[in-house]
């Protein structure tokens, strides 16, 4: 990764009381320093716009630091016949309750994004004709995945990092936002900046480090809710700005969706084991407090061909889905990991050993697969003996990655579990990635863009079209003209008034508590199976803890805890909004969808093993007319508010017509339209 600039400085001084803020005036401020933000602080630079990237971590985020056995960009397809943008779009939001200009916009900018990327230097894979390499992903009918390996977003950051800085964007590191600075009331709230926290540069008449950035624009890229799930692959200290948005009037959007599946835990090296590591077929145990071996999925499998082809088939199948627990799917295995860690046995795959039989059937066999499984690895050449063999044949860069955190998986078994992985809702955004409150844009995984479900891959490509669309947006608009000598005293004053009711020394509530508490109550209640009463249990729980912090605030372990502090008050909230939102759904008779299966003793689903059903997981189908939906969530009058709102159609017919069309890309009236196809 780049070598950080030397940062700008702070070029006026907000007096404010017995505190002096160092203050930055710009046209910009993207907030986050991920694939998106970078995308969109590139594109607006390009354009003449001041902009100013300010990041809790600097290539320490989501993007740079996570991944899978080879990790995905799901774009239009560049080879063979070529794609059907349309189709696409379609495939996008397959899942339903998703917008479908929204999806058509991805599609339709995937070419471009990928395009540029390519342009700065990623190195996505040719074939020897110039077209690039493309694969099956989860929920692609068609194979629009590609990928550069393990390390795909780290390697989109690195080349937009190093554009990013050879235009020279200002980059602020190691500062953390706090609180969307907003002006006016009502309709006319807008956005006048940020107020972030600096720790290193606390001082006498400034204790806390707080910086004010003050800009006409904010851009959240700050990625998604990690923190919210003890089981969790996201790294550390992702935090996202859901809570920001919410106390700033800002509408969330299917924060109910979200992304569970099988990865290495978050206390060691977080990863998705996706692809080739399932695709290996290696064999899954678990082990006992007594160091004892289970052979678990042969109790919910009937035969051996049909345990090992379901392992194989989560590396594209990789997230749990309620319906895949039918039938001996492949998301038996999702609920078969989940049951052996509520059980307390660790989970484990061992690379040495070939999957074991089921008592009473043949020993596994390559000869012996479902025609899928089999054709998939007759064509990889991937006929080796033992899993690490056909696991180094077809993807020798997923072990290299281990070993380079001192885990080496061809000498030791990999533990593993069911980890919460992405959120798929969020701000609420209209094609250019504007929220309702003006001023403020969301892209990446900050943006609720996605429907219930969406293409492995297709969340980096999200965030690459709309940086670039928001870019394109704030730039036509004008509206990133540098302050001037705005008074910004008020909305600094009230962002003050907030965060010190939130840090009160002496209070018995602590940032370490907090979290076990926020992270405990999702990951056992608001997981991959949900219960209605549990669910409306856990909401409870949060009203209540949200409650305990409006009366008593948090107390900082120490001066230097104040920013991670209000990020988990923060968090507290953006809790209490996917439960809200949740309990919502489920009250309504929302049914499984996407990564939860809502189980219900009326359900009409059960999953069975061999012998019997399994009539604790019995759940819920999901009503048609919940996939033309989605559900807003805002803050109002300091509660929770959660309404459905119908999804944006694309007209069936809207074609653009260059001649009656021109007129408007040319003076710019193309972005006054918000939504819906062209005309």
């Amino acid at each position: 990764m780049p070598r950080l600039p030397e940062e700008p400085i702070f070029d006026h001084s907000l007096e404010m009381g017995d505190q002096a803020l160092p203050m930055r005036r710009c046209g910009c401020v993207v907030v986050g320093s991920g694939a998106a933000g970078l995308r969109a602080a590139v594109e607006l630079k390009r354009r003449g716009v001041d902009v100013t990237v300010i990041s809790q971590s600097a290539w320490g985020g989501t993007s740079a630091c996570s991944g899978s056995d080879k990790q995905t960009l799901h774009t239009a397809n560049t080879s063979d016949r070529g794609d059907d943008y349309r189709a696409m779009a379609r495939a996008i939001g397959a899942g339903g309750a998703m917008d479908e200009d929204i999806a058509y916009v991805e599609s339709v900018g995937s070419g471009r994004s990928m395009a540029s990327l390519q342009y700065l230097g990623l190195p996505l894979p040719q074939d020897t004709l110039g077209g690039t390499l493309r694969y099956q992903t989860d929920h692609d009918e068609t194979g629009r995945a590609t990928s550069c390996g393990p390390r795909t977003s780290r390697l989109m950051v690195k080349v937009l990092a190093d554009e990013a800085i050879r235009l020279g964007v200002a980059i602020h590191n190691q500062t953390t936002a706090l609180r969307i600075l907003t002006d006016g009331t009502g309709d006319g709230a807008r956005t006048v900046g940020i107020l972030a926290i600096r720790t290193r540069d606390r001082s006498a008449a400034n204790p806390m480090g707080l910086v004010v950035f003050h800009a006409p624009v904010v851009v959240l890229a700050a990625g998604g809710p990690g923190e919210l799930y003890r089981d969790s692959v996201f790294p550390n200290g992702c935090f996202g700005s859901l809570g920001m948005a919410l106390e700033a009037g800002i509408e969330l959007v299917n924060i109910t969706e979200s992304q569970f599946g099988i990865g290495t835990r978050r206390e060691g090296f977080p990863w998705n084991l996706s692809g080739t590591y399932v695709q290996a077929m290696p064999h899954i145990y678990s082990v006992d407090d007594a160091g004892k071996e289970h052979h678990f999925l042969a109790d919910y499998y009937r035969t051996t061909q049909e345990l090992a082809s379901n392992v194989f088939r989560k590396g594209y199948q990789w997230p749990f889905h309620s319906t895949r627990m039918l039938d001996f799917g492949s998301s038996l295995v999702d609920l078969a990991i989940f049951r052996e860690g509520e059980a307390g046995r660790r989970v484990l795959m061992d690379f040495n050993r070939n999957p074991l039989p089921v008592p009473g059937d043949r020993p596994f066999s390559l000869d012996r697969l479902d025609d899928d499984v089999a054709t998939y690895l007759r064509t990889a050449g991937a006929g080796q003996e033992m899993p690490i063999d056909r696991l180094r044949h077809m993807n020798p860069l997923a072990i290299e990655l281990y070993r380079r955190y001192k885990i080496d998986i061809a000498a030791e078994p990999l533990e593993f579990a069911v980890n919460n992985q992405h959120m798929n809702g969020g701000v609420a955004v209209d094609i250019w990635g504007q929220s309702n409150l003006p001023g403020v844009y969301a892209i990446g995984e900050a943006a609720g863009t996605h429907g219930v479900t969406r293409p492995g891959g297709s969340a980096l490509n999200a965030g690459q079209v709309f940086g670039t669309r928001a870019a394109e947006h704030i730039a036509g608009t004008g509206k990133a003209l540098p302050p001037s000598e705005q008074n910004v005293e008020g909305p600094v004053a009230d962002a003050l008034a907030a965060i010190s009711a939130v840090l009160r020394d002496g209070s018995p509530l602590s940032a370490d508590a907090l979290r076990s508490e926020i992270q405990t109550r999702m990951s056992e209640k608001a997981g991959i199976l949900c219960r209605p009463d549990e669910v409306r249990e856990a909401l409870a729980g949060a009203r209540a803890l949200c409650a305990r912090i409006d009366a008593q605030g948090i107390a900082p372990a120490r001066p230097s805890e104040a920013g991670r502090v209000v990020q988990w008050q923060q968090m507290a909230l953006a809790s209490q909004a996917v439960l809200a939102a949740l309990d919502h759904f489920i009250a309504a008779g929302g049914g499984s969808r996407g990564a939860r299966a809502i189980c219900d003793p009326a359900g009409e689903c059960v999953p069975s093993v061999p012998g019997k059903t399994l009539e604790g997981y019995r759940f819920r189908i999901e009503k048609p007319e919940h996939q033309d939906e989605q559900l807003i969530v805002r803050m109002q009058g300091g509660e929770i508010q959660v309404t459905p709102r119908p999804v944006r159609r694309m007209p069936g017919d809207a074609k653009s017509f260059f001649e009656r069309d021109w007129p408007d890309w040319l003076t710019g009236r193309i972005h006054d339209c918000t939504g819906a196809g062209p005309r």
